[in-house]
């Protein structure tokens, strides 16, 4: 059986290695930062990283089952795709790819409201013991770190500020003819409705708190996982020096976005296994195979994530597209060419 440490305090999951030096970006600093020979550091993962580890490998060894894994090839690629990218960059109309970063920080600005969950006592819903789990450390540290990673914490910048400066960066700062308000309207953020609590997908009987936090925590997950498309097509486009400034800095901003990821994804994953593996009580005493109540709610979300959410995305990035666009000259052209850039799939 694991020797590892199981318990920690929310102070320690959310400590942070020292750094030789610290990550600044378009004169912000950022959380993170370099070792001595530039290694990149992400933020809060002193005992977070090893802590997950720990808790995988001790479920492993506790219910002899493999932690939950959803494959990328899930998800279909970026759009618009790396050559409509370009295409668009070199037709100078590059306002369609400044909306993609801003559309994409402000989405991890949101991100940070998982922070705002409360599991209270979760052994009360569960029959074995929850000690040294994931599931037990989510709000004393877990929730917290994901937020201040997406959002910054005190005078150091976060993702979505990560974001806006690689944005910058690469388009040599905010372009006062684009209205970013109205562009994110055109987008569909700031509509009714968003907030309107999830469909009641579990028995009456369990406790509508705990479907809700793990119907978002999955739905999480899984906007996490389809990101890294997003990262390395964002990297291979902001790190061409023909196509955009910096250099490459912005690149690599996006590139330590996409590590700080990673212990999203591995503690998301871990919490939801100990959860699909454990009995679930509810209100009534009554007893639920935990594996039905976890795939009710992986089920829908990943139908939403790969139908109406997917949609969504793609229907707001092509109206900002077509809306900078048809605004030249030879923007039917421009269009049509664009659309002939699609892969077979994407015309699909």
């Amino acid at each position: 059986m694991t020797t590892r440490q199981l318990e920690f305090t929310e102070a320690e999951l959310l400590s942070t290695h020292e750094v030789h030096q610290p990550l600044v970006a378009g004169g912000v600093r950022c959380h993170g930062g370099f070792t001595d020979d530039g290694t990149y550091v992400s933020p809060r993962t002193k005992f977070r990283a090893p802590a997950i580890e720990a808790w995988q490998e001790h479920h492993r060894e506790t219910f002899g089952r493999e932690i939950v894994h959803a494959p990328l090839e899930l998800w279909p690629e970026n759009f618009p795709n790396l050559e409509q990218a370009r295409f668009l960059i070199r037709s100078g109309v590059d306002e369609p790819l400044i909306a993609t970063l801003t559309r994409i920080g402000t989405v991890e600005g949101y991100g940070a409201n998982i922070r705002l969950l409360q599991p209270g006592n979760m052994q009360k819903r569960f029959a074995e013991d929850i000690r040294g789990t994931a599931m037990d450390h989510l709000s004393r540290g877990l929730f917290e770190a994901h937020g201040r990673d997406e959002a910054g914490w005190e005078q150091e910048a976060g993702h979505k500020d990560m974001w806006f400066a690689a944005r910058d960066v690469a388009f040599e700062g905010q372009r006062p003819d684009i209205d970013i308000d109205a562009m994110l309207a055109r987008m569909g953020f700031g509509q009714a409705g968003a907030g309107l609590a999830p469909e009641r997908l579990l028995p009456d009987d369990i406790d509508v708190n705990l479907q809700l936090i793990a119907d978002l925590m999955i739905r999480v997950l899984f906007i996490e996982i389809s990101a890294f498309h997003t990262f390395r097509w964002a990297e291979a486009w902001l790190s061409d020096p023909d196509l955009v400034a910096g250099d490459g800095a912005a690149a690599d901003l996006v590139s330590y976005i996409r590590a700080d990821e990673t212990p999203h994804v591995d503690y998301l994953r871990t919490a939801l296994t100990e959860m699909r593996d454990r009995t679930w009580i509810g209100e009534s005493g009554q007893r639920y195979d935990g594996a039905e109540m976890i795939g009710r709610l992986w089920d829908a979300g990943l139908e939403q994530s790969l139908g109406a959410g997917r949609e969504a995305g793609r229907k707001a990035i092509r109206g900002e597209v077509e809306h900078w666009v048809l605004q030249r000259p030879n923007g039917k052209d421009l269009l049509a060419e664009f659309d002939s850039l699609a892969t077979t799939a994407e015309a699909a």
